[in-house]
């Protein structure tokens, strides 16, 4: 078991007691995620965990390399895969769009992840990617206390930049952004606008397009 799933295997009482204690921060996130999601075809969701975006967001299928998490996936309805980022158990061409909400900072190959996320995509599906802003105020403070953080120790965290420039390297067409969380998670008691674009919100939303 690698040291990125270990904490999740571990402390997946602890992971699920964030949505709870963070609730507001959560459905701003769903909302920004939503809004990029297609309505219709058939979704994956890439590193599901406990499926607490693939299940709300009507995701049947869910793949993610820790068997705790994958059981509670199972429990909200979403059938649960075991399997890795870097080297998928399905065919070619198998889903119309896929899911990635702060999965890629745990992977390690994100390159090979994206050509594995190509490959499973139809021709004009979409990857929709989720995850927080390095470059931002909470992404500086994660990566600042990275080493007291059980879940984010072995995690690499990136820019906005970064991740454009990893999609277009691996292929991807007509990136499409959103953003939210324009204020420490402390501060969150009301839903966060979803804007367009990057730059202010720490968590950010891409979708990008397989040719």
């Amino acid at each position: 078991m690698t040291s990125a799933i270990s904490p999740f295997e571990i402390y997946h009482d602890r992971y699920e007691a964030w949505f709870v204690n963070h609730k507001i921060a959560y459905w701003s996130e769903l909302l920004a995620i939503r809004a990029l999601t297609p309505w219709t075809g058939l979704g994956l969701e890439i590193g599901v965990g406990s499926g607490r975006f693939a299940a709300p967001l009507g995701i049947r299928i869910g793949m993610d390399p820790s068997p705790a998490m994958l059981s509670y996936a199972a429990r909200r309805g979403i059938a649960a895969v075991q399997g890795v980022a870097e080297g998928m158990p399905f065919r070619n061409a198998s889903f119309d769009y896929a899911l990635n909400v702060t999965t890629i900072c745990f992977l390690s190959d994100v390159k090979a992840a994206l050509a594995e996320t190509y490959r499973v995509l139809k021709p004009s599906g979409h990857l929709v990617i989720g995850f927080i802003d390095r470059a931002s105020a909470l992404g500086r403070r994660y990566e600042a206390h990275q080493s007291e953080n059980v879940f984010y120790q072995a995690a690499t965290f990136y820019s906005a930049g970064k991740v454009a420039d990893l999609l277009e390297g691996s292929g991807f067409t007509e990136q499409v952004w959103v953003q939210t969380l324009f204020h420490p998670l402390s501060q969150i008691h009301e839903l966060e606008p979803v804007k367009p674009g990057s730059g202010s919100g720490a968590f950010l939303v891409v979708r990008a397009t397989r040719p």
